[in-house]
C-alpha cells in the first residue's frame, strides 16, 4: 500500500457559525463549499489551507464533548506548519486568542511549536519550519 498524503481532518462542533469565523477569520482558511444537509440537520464546510482542501467542518445536533484535553483517546490534536511562531503567536494575540508559551521539541531538532484551542477546545498546534 502507498499512502500519498492525508486527504482530510473531520472535526465536528458544537457552535457551527463560531467555528466556521474562527477557522475563517482567525486561521486565515477559505472556505471551499459549504452545504446543509436537512435530512441530518447537519452543516459542512470544506475548508482550503494554503489552497488545498484540508479541513472538514461539520455540526450535528448535541454532539458529546470531548472526555478531556489532549489525552484523550483518539484524535490528539491538528497541527499547522508556520514559517515564523512569532509572528502567528503576534497576530492570534491581537485577535484575542489566547496562545500556550512557545517550547521546542528536542525530538524535532529543537523545533518551536505552540498551542491555542479552537472555539470547542480541540487543541490547535502550529509548528515552526
Amino acid at each position: 500500500m502507498k499512502l500519498n498524503h492525508i486527504h482530510h481532518v473531520a472535526i465536528i462542533c458544537s457552535d457551527y457559525e463560531r467555528s466556521k469565523r474562527f477557522y475563517t477569520e482567525v486561521l486565515g482558511m477559505a472556505v471551499v463549499r459549504e452545504k446543509y444537509r436537512s435530512e441530518r440537520n447537519s452543516w459542512k464546510c470544506d475548508l482550503a489551507v494554503n489552497g488545498l482542501y484540508q479541513i472538514e467542518l461539520f455540526s450535528f445536533p448535541n454532539p458529546p464533548e470531548r472526555v478531556s484535553k489532549p489525552e484523550a483517546r483518539g484524535l490528539r490534536h491538528i497541527a499547522f506548519e508556520v514559517d515564523n511562531l512569532d509572528d502567528v503567536v503576534a497576530e492570534l494575540q491581537s485577535k484575542g486568542i489566547e496562545v500556550e508559551p512557545i517550547r521546542s521539541d528536542e525530538t524535532r531538532d529543537n523545533k518551536r511549536f505552540t498551542f491555542i484551542a479552537d472555539p470547542d477546545g480541540l487543541p490547535v498546534e502550529f509548528c515552526e519550519v
